[in-house]
């Protein structure tokens, strides 16, 4: 039965106590700015909103977005100067699946971690894989975001021709 289908009395209604609840709210409110005074406080203002800016934007080294995005494409561009294939959306879908995008992410319940070797960060790469293929000029921490996307593509690359080509555990 669709929702349009449904009888009026069926429809959620608000909880009875949400008027009170957002009474209480505004006096509350209304006596902390009438407290201000009586504590020593001269005036009051809200929060002034965040506004993004040059200084306040996190980038990496190289200058790409600190985040999922900008590991991708920071990586893409390593892997193009090295000749190391593979696309963005190659990558985001083999991260997501992985780790969800967690660069800490590490897994210590699969067979590599009951052999002492956990997978580890974005694409959970095991240390000998990211020792073995890492790519130069990236950083020597597996947790690293670019370093782990990078060698493992190298890796993806040398055993399936790219990580595009990758679409399960590897």
């Amino acid at each position: 039965m669709s929702a349009a289908a449904l009888p009026a009395a069926a429809t959620p209604r608000r909880a009875r106590t949400s008027r009170l609840v957002r009474t209480l709210a505004a006096a509350g409110t209304g006596a902390a700015v009438l407290a201000l005074p009586i504590i020593g406080a001269t005036s009051a203002s809200a929060a002034t909103p965040a506004v993004a800016t040059a200084a306040t934007i996190s980038t990496t080294p190289a200058g790409y977005p600190n985040n999922l995005d900008g590991w991708i494409r920071e990586s893409l561009a390593i892997m193009a100067q090295k000749g190391i294939p593979g696309s963005y959306n190659g990558i985001h879908r083999n991260v997501i699946r992985e780790s969800s995008g967690n660069p800490n992410a590490i897994n210590l319940w699969d067979s590599n971690a009951a052999k002492g070797i956990p997978s580890k960060g974005l694409l959970q790469v095991i240390d000998p894989t990211f020792n073995a293929y890492h790519v130069a000029g990236t950083s020597f921490n597996i947790y690293d975001p670019v370093a782990n996307i990078t060698a493992a593509c190298n890796y993806a690359a040398h055993r399936y021709g790219s990580i595009d080509n990758v679409f399960g555990a590897y």
